[in-house]
């Protein structure tokens, strides 16, 4: 069920005192009354309708705004990519790539009413679940649900928690369904305190294992309470229940780090929480990724037949991955990076090469690690089943945006009908892995790092070093060269080092995936960090081949202001409509 929603209808009609009470009772055609939902059949209704708005679709608003990826927010955002397309298409992502916030930025409002249905959605769910109403539920199974809801409704408040920092939570206390005032509630508390109690509760009272793919779990609740503690910095608190996922959920890493990017490889060994996707059954595509359809190759002759060209790789991710002829990363002793010499020459390219005709050899000698091309489409490289990628007809408009497109959401050609909707091949179901064993393992290694046991942190960090080693590759004719640190590198270079190591190496494993921003916010490192990447990646560039070519010049002079760009504007229409007696309720973040 993809959408559930109850319409509540009251009525004020004139009409003579002829007229039958009864006449006033008349049930809304194609609404579910409580009284119809007031069994277990209807209380997993309900819970399904708060499942089904986890991939960012379904809150009435334009699904790019809240996609489960966060590509606008967490992606254009943090260094790792570009809006892309051409430069007067969706102006607002461009405002938000670039910095310049306003309250009344569509996207900004989307989020935060997709943030808040999801809440509604499961507080819907508790409280039914709860009401003795429902004769037809064991003690049990009511405790079920009610755990997976709150697991939900955690998740949603941590959306908005990461996005606006000081949010209003609602829970089923807060919200009456009869009162339209009961949610205009102050932003003026911490709500990590509530969001650890819904992970915790779910955790306590969940199992470890679902019948159903994409139910919340033990584990899911576990490591989503771990992810909460290292957004605030307690990492012996993470490091606890990080130890428990890692020992005792039965995950692994899988062996290839691509199938964690497969349709065919979804769910799989350490995947511990998957956003589910679906295609052609029985809707129009709204289930199959709807919320990235923008993000896919311009050309017809590529992935998802043609539009939009959204959300391609910067230059400077693609250098992140060249790597030293030891096979490491071309890192400095900064934890914010900003001693990296990676970014110093660009890796050979074909920006400003853009037309098929005129000849281009991609020089891949140069050593680069293979998640590289699990990540990035490169002109002359293979992509996926589909041969080469051809350069510039798969990019809109490659002056301004570059010459590389994504790929992890991208399907094989021979997926093609199977992993695609049958009128859009923009819609896949290639699930989102919103927590994988490889996210715990290099949490892991942050908290070894910040506890100062450095060999601790290289030691997990090489765990995933070694995955990408030893794993397959996407084209045999480059020159992959990726090695894990030699045994004591981390103590002989210094936390700062080692804190850097591990920054680097959650980049290079979840590039594109929508988490980096908040990251760098969270690591306290956004401003110098993204304030260099700008600069940087607004001058002309320089190859290693010694080719000279224009980057994103609409970058130059633009900033991000510590103290002020970390969170973002709450949305002007939600504070002008939580006023209560006359006040708004919401106060606006400095912005």
């Amino acid at each position: 069920m993809k959408k559930l929603i109850i319409f509540a209808l009251v009525a004020t009609v004139g009409l003579s005192t002829s007229c039958s009470d009864s006449f006033f009772d008349i049930q809304p055609q194609g609404a579910a009354s409580l009284t119809s939902l007031s069994n277990k059949n209807g209380v997993n209704a309900l819970l399904i309708g708060a499942y089904s708005l986890l991939d960012g679709v379904g809150a009435g608003n334009t699904g790019r705004q809240s996609t489960i990826s966060n590509y606008v927010f967490g992606g254009i955002t943090s260094g790792d990519a570009v809006k892309g397309t051409d430069a007067g298409d969706q102006p607002e992502q461009s405002f938000i790539e670039q910095f310049n916030w306003l309250s009344d930025n569509t996207y900004f409002l989307g989020k935060w009413q997709h943030t808040y249905d999801g809440v509604a959605r499961a507080n819907e769910a508790i409280l039914l679940a709860k009401s003795t109403d429902v004769k037809d539920m064991t003690d049990a199974e009511r405790t079920q649900v009610v755990a997976e809801a709150r697991f939900l409704r955690g998740h949603y408040h941590f959306e908005g928690k990461k996005m606006w920092n000081m949010i209003p939570y609602i829970d089923e206390t807060v919200y009456k369904r009869d009162d339209p005032n009961s949610t205009k509630v102050p932003n003026d508390k911490d709500i990590w305190p509530n969001i650890e109690a819904d992970f915790k509760f779910a955790m306590d009272n969940l199992p470890a294992v679902q019948a159903q793919k994409g139910r919340a779990t033990k584990w899911a609740a576990m490591t989503y309470l771990a992810k909460a503690y290292m957004f605030q910095k307690k990492f012996a608190a993470a490091k606890t229940l990080l130890e428990d996922v890692y020992k005792n959920s039965g995950k692994k890493l899988v062996t290839n780090y691509h199938d964690n990017y497969r349709n065919t490889t979804n769910n799989n060994s350490e995947s511990i929480f998957e956003v589910q996707f679906s295609v052609n059954d029985g809707s129009n595509g709204n289930n199959g990724n709807a919320g990235d359809n923008l993000n896919w190759p311009y050309s017809a002759n590529a992935p998802g037949r043609g539009c939009c060209g959204f959300y391609l790789p910067s230059q400077n991710l693609v250098n992140a991955f060249k790597t030293t002829a030891d096979g490491l990363p071309m890192i400095g002793d900064k934890a914010d990076g900003t001693a990296d010499t990676y970014n110093l020459v660009d890796l050979p390219n074909d920006q400003g090469i853009r037309s098929a005709t005129v000849e281009f050899n991609l020089d891949k000698t140069v050593p680069v690690d293979p998640r590289l091309d699990w990540t990035v489409g490169r002109r002359g490289v293979q992509f996926l089943d589909w041969g080469p990628m051809p350069g510039y007809p798969w990019i809109r408009d490659q002056n301004y945006s570059g010459p590389y497109t994504g790929k992890k959401w991208m399907y094989y050609l021979a997926d093609e009908g199977s992993s695609t909707h049958s009128t859009s091949k923009r819609n896949v179901n290639n699930n989102y892995r919103l927590l994988k064993l490889s996210s715990v393992i290099l949490w892991l290694a942050e908290c070894e790092a910040e506890l100062g046991n450095l060999s601790g942190a290289e030691t997990y960090v090489n765990m995933i070093r070694n995955r990408a080693k030893n794993g397959s590759v996407q084209d045999p004719t480059v020159n992959y060269v990726v090695n894990p640190y030699p045994t004591g590198t981390f103590a002989a270079k210094g936390k700062d080092y080692a804190l850097n190591a591990v920054r680097m190496e959650s980049r290079l494993e979840f590039a594109m995936e929508g988490h980096r921003f908040f990251d760098l916010v969270r690591w306290g490192i956004a401003g110098p960090y993204l304030n260099k990447y700008m600069a940087e990646e607004a001058k002309n560039g320089t190859d290693m081949t010694g080719r000279t070519y224009n980057k994103r010049g609409y970058l130059a002079g633009k900033s991000f202001t510590t103290g002020k760009n970390e969170y973002f504007p709450i949305p002007n229409d939600e504070i002008l409509n939580s006023q209560k007696d006359g006040k708004p309720t919401l106060k606006q973040n400095n912005y």
